[in-house]
């Protein structure tokens, strides 16, 4: 347990009481030799009242222990724990990233999903009000990370992404959407789907279909289409070199980026289709497009915070110093 919120605040305590032990040494050397001037020791003590001495040094020690008690109330004095459940206005969207073997195309250096996971990297660095969720998908989807605003976890299991990391092989866009329509249908107003893929889709049948659900849960189809239209081979590295992927006929396989689909999956859900062209311009682009989603107030994590007690220390530092200059330092006339 922390006893103090703010430790740093004794430096400028230490600070302080230096300050006044200069000043007061140096006000008790002008005022004994301005005594020696006027007065002899005997007289100055027939002078004063009784207990002169005494109250003098109360009067100091209860402005010194004022001021402390000031330093600790500014540090910030806590105990006891109490329960504090913090909640923000927030958008939703799911970053849906296409992993089969077609984003090994080295048609943007290393390959598509370096790129592709270079983008995640820094648009995470651009939003601030979004809660974000991850897939990865082939001809199926996983959920990698449901909706979270744990960034650095989002950053970690993006970071992890690679060819083949699901069990099965090729590519279909349909299960991504059905598996985000349901991970954002608690949340009201608009959402988004982030679609990272090369837009090849080997069950274009079901894409009208999944389509109508993700409008009738108010989902905006963002599609990031990565890869050229040239096309370009699949490289498939073996103990023997560099091999490319053939087709079932021995033909080898050339994969192309098939902007007319990921044009039609944006349009007809009134999201927006981003050509992939560099990292950092990217990044910003979606972002741009996720700060356009509707925000709900969402509970975000419930935190366990320590009392703050400052009350204390601050009414006895009052009193104290109140104290101080109203004790008087002599009684009656001289």
């Amino acid at each position: 347990m922390e006893l103090f919120a703010n430790t740093k605040i004794f430096f400028y305590l230490i600070l302080t009481a230096l300050l006044i032990a200069f000043f007061w040494r140096i006000g008790y050397l002008r005022r004994k030799a301005v005594l020696k001037i006027l007065f002899s020791k005997t007289n100055f003590t027939l002078l004063t009242s009784p207990g002169f001495k005494v109250r003098r040094h109360i009067k100091d020690i209860l402005f010194l222990s004022g001021i402390f008690c000031l330093f600790i109330a500014l540090a910030g004095l806590q105990w006891g724990k109490e329960r504090r459940e913090s909640s923000a206005n927030y958008s939703q969207a799911i970053i849906a990233m296409d992993v089969s073997l077609s984003m090994q195309a080295e048609d943007f250096k290393p390959n598509r999903l370096e790129n592709a996971k270079m983008m995640l990297r820094m648009l995470f660095e651009e939003v601030a009000q979004e809660r974000l969720g991850l897939i990865a998908f082939t001809s199926e989807a996983y959920m990698l990370c449901p909706i979270t605003t744990d960034l650095d976890a989002l950053k970690n299991l993006s970071d992890n992404l690679r060819i083949n990391m699901l069990p099965v092989a090729g590519t279909a866009i349909s299960p991504t959407i059905k598996l985000a329509s349901r991970m954002l249908s608690p949340y009201g107003g608009i959402k988004a789907l982030v679609l990272v893929t090369d837009g090849e889709d080997h069950n274009p049948q079901d894409i009208e279909a999944t389509l109508k659900i993700a409008r009738e849960t108010g989902i905006r189809i963002i599609t990031v289409g990565i890869g050229t239209e040239d096309g370009e081979l699949i490289p498939i590295k073996t103990a023997q070199g560099t091999e490319y992927k053939k087709d079932k006929s021995g033909k080898t396989v050339l994969t192309k980026l098939d902007e007319k689909s990921l044009i039609n999956l944006a349009s007809k859900t009134g999201g927006a289709y981003i050509k992939y062209t560099n990292a950092q311009q990217v990044a910003g682009d979606i972002a741009n497009q996720l700060r356009t989603l509707d925000k709900n107030l969402t509970k975000t994590t419930d935190t366990i915070i320590y009392k703050s007690r400052y009350q204390i220390p601050l009414a006895l530092a009052i009193i104290l110093i109140m104290g101080a200059l109203c004790l008087p330092i002599r009684k009656g006339k001289i």
